[in-house]
């Protein structure tokens, strides 16, 4: 049987440095290209070397997709093609192709122009890489190959983040990517077919997170700030620059206008000017409402919320600050928050995912002292992504080295769920909406992919599945470098002859030749598989489905009647001849309604049991008594062999074709059952 094999080489039981490779039919795909943030050694990069020792990945990949902008989807694109060495494809949706060299750039600004790495790619790397895209358009099939073909889906966790498809033959595997199922201000929910893929590969960073109601968490987000301001202190709102940050301006614009507060809102400097030009040029990736209205006003270009200076952070007084980036991690965020983490009256709020070492995880765990590194740092515009963005940030310099010191963490700290990731009821929704056979875990913690493991089986389990057409799906959960190996059960594409096609409609979906027979059986469900009957005829190799008579004609073959024969054992006490002259009269009776009287009230009822009138079922066919005595119904033979040792007892022999072994077996059924009297 053939399998599909899926290798993690990042994003195993992890978030960040999200890269999988999927062999499927022959074909090997890369999906994503991902750097992880936590390293700064050669381990930020995915292990290629599981792909080859030595020499070029040309020579094995077919195709490289990225899903979306943020650098742990595709930080390490121009080290795999570039350094490593790929010539091949490169498929990223329009948005992605536009944002994705410049967060590339910007990265590389500070790693190598600022901290001095040497092991890193150039700016003209950067250019040749991006030479080799080729842009995706979504719900548009591409054919990379002969076999392989691959289609994109909204997954509105960015702009321009796509799920993508990959089809060779008759096997197909939907990658996720980081998607959302909710809507939100800017952005549509993720939304993809019923294609019932043989492995839908999903993000599980919210494995074990079910969400509050969106209302409910923006009621109580500007709850938050506003009490905070009020009170004379300071909010900050650490994001990356394209995604929460125009949800959370929008929020707040909107309800600054609306309680006509006088309190500042401001931004990093340069996330405003860079986001209104890609949500300009990308309109047709937004929500309805954006699309609407973006001609008469712009629903980013904000009243209440201007640009921030770094000296703006030790003026007096309240104020909401949106800081890059969004897990505290570096930058002009991380400045901030040195400065106001003492006073108990300012609040820090963390709307999005933080990963394992940065200061933002590190404060929503509950770390009241924090071991500081105090260095210098300029000004760089710079997009950043870590399971979650890009962002514009200050590059420290190396000037005087690194001084550790404690920070005292005094403000006040929420975290509330603004990340555009599918929690755990949307990951089951779109396994819901895909109906894949099975599923495959990335992007997530190891114990939180377990528990959504469990509950995805027993979900979909056999006893407990919504009607689906794959029942018992298996889950899995590969860690970096395992590799996954899934049995797939192969499908032949066959041409239907548009004769037998029209038979099939006549007889409402059955396997017998007889309309008159099935007719008393509801039509089949358009939208549920059905089986057909017929012969399979190959010729340039290419399969048929035809009648068996289009099937002689064709083949020049002469039929082979094949013959079914039963005896029934019937109670009549009468001759040979009159025996099959009361099983014609029966097999011939009319409907009728006949009565039985209850003695205990006298009250009369109807009584027609079907065994007793089978002319309900066998009205239109043809019913013969022959001189002989035999009775023919259709192609099926009653006659009266041998007789039994008891006289009262005869034997009926009961012969059919292939064609009419329904009507044969029904009308076996109804002999047993006895002749009525009075016949």
């Amino acid at each position: 049987m053939p399998e599909i094999k899926v290798t993690p080489l990042g994003a195993g039981q992890d978030v960040g440095r999200s890269c999988i490779l999927v062999s499927i039919g022959g074909k090997n795909i890369m999906l994503d290209c991902g750097m992880h943030m936590g390293y700064n050694d050669d381990r930020r990069f995915p292990d290629f070397s599981y792909i080859t020792q030595n020499g070029r990945l040309t020579e094995f990949l077919d195709c490289v997709i990225i899903s979306h902008f943020h650098l742990d989807h595709c930080g390490a694109l121009p080290y795999m093609s570039e350094m490593v060495g790929y010539d091949g494809p490169i498929y990223m949706t329009h948005p992605t192709k536009a944002i994705c060299p410049i967060l590339l750039e910007d990265f590389r600004k500070i790693t190598v122009d600022k901290k001095g790495d040497t092991n890193f790619f150039t700016s003209q790397m950067i250019k040749d890489c991006m030479k080799k895209v080729i842009p995706l358009n979504l719900h548009q099939t591409v054919q990379v190959d002969d076999e392989l073909e691959i289609k994109a889906y909204y997954a509105g966790h960015v702009l321009g983040a796509a799920m993508v498809q990959i089809k060779v033959g008759s096997e197909s595997v939907v990658y996720t990517g980081d998607y959302n199922m909710t809507p939100d201000r800017h952005l549509g929910a993720a939304w993809i077919d019923k294609c019932r893929p043989d492995i839908l590969i999903t993000e599980s960073t919210y494995a074990t997170t079910i969400r509050d109601s969106k209302r409910c968490r923006e009621r109580d987000f500007l709850k938050k700030v506003h009490e905070t301001v009020e009170r004379g202190g300071k909010v900050l709102i650490p994001v990356f620059a394209l995604g929460r940050a125009q949800e959370l301006c929008i929020l707040l614009e909107t309800f600054w206008e609306r309680m006509n507060l006088k309190a500042p809102i401001y931004f990093s400097t340069g996330l405003t000017e860079k986001a209104n030009h890609y949500y300009k040029l990308f309109i047709t990736w937004t929500n309805q409402k954006i699309r609407k209205t973006f001609v008469q006003r712009n629903m980013f270009e904000f009243k209440h919320i201007k640009a921030f200076d770094r000296s703006y952070a030790d003026n007096p007084g309240p104020m909401v600050v949106f800081a890059t980036p969004g897990m505290l991690h570096a930058g002009q965020s991380l400045q901030i928050f040195k400065k106001w983490a003492g006073n108990e009256k300012n609040m820090l709020i963390m709307p999005g995912y933080c990963v394992q070492g940065t200061v933002g995880y590190k404060v929503l765990n509950g770390q009241k002292k924090i071991e500081m590194e105090g260095r210098t740092t300029e000004p760089v515009v710079m997009f950043f992504g870590g399971g979650g963005g890009a962002c514009f940030s200050e590059a420290q310099r190396d000037g005087g080295g690194p001084e550790q010191a404690e920070l005292e963490v005094k403000l006040q700290v929420e975290y509330m769920s603004f990340s555009a990731h599918a929690d755990a009821k949307g990951i089951m929704q779109l396994i819901r909406m895909a109906e894949p056979r099975n599923v495959l875990l990335v992007h997530g913690e190891a114990k939180k992919m377990e528990f959504l493991k469990d509950k995805i089986e027993q979900e979909f389990s056999e006893s407990n599945a919504p009607k689906s057409v794959y029942l018992g799906l298996s889950c899995f959960m590969p860690a970096n470098g395992e590799t996954s190996s899934i049995t797939t059960n192969p499908s032949v594409p066959v041409d239907i002859s548009l004769n037998l096609l029209k038979r099939e409609a006549a007889l409402g979906g059955g396997a017998s030749g007889h309309v008159k027979l099935l007719s008393v059986r509801p039509l089949p469900d358009p939208k549920k598989p059905r089986t057909m009957h017929g012969t399979l005829i190959m010729k340039d190799n290419s399969l048929r489905l035809v009648s068996s008579e289009q099937a002689l004609k064709e083949l020049g073959l002469n039929e082979h009647q094949l013959r079914f024969t039963c005896r029934v054992q019937l109670q009549d006490p009468h001759s040979d001849t009159d025996t099959l002259s009361r099983v014609y009269t029966h097999l011939k009776r009319p409907i009728q309604t006949c009565f039985k009287t209850d003695p205990g009230n006298g009250v009369c009822a109807p009584c027609t049991p079907f065994a007793l009138f089978p002319s309900s079922v066998l009205k239109g066919y043809t019913i013969q008594h022959l001189p002989d005595g035999t009775v023919m119904v259709e192609s099926i033979v009653v006659k009266v062999t041998a007789s039994s040792e008891d006289p009262n007892t005869k034997v009926l022999l009961l012969s059919w074709s292939y064609q009419d072994e329904e009507l044969g077996s029904f009308l076996s059924t109804l002999l047993r059952k006895g002749l009525p009297s009075g016949l």
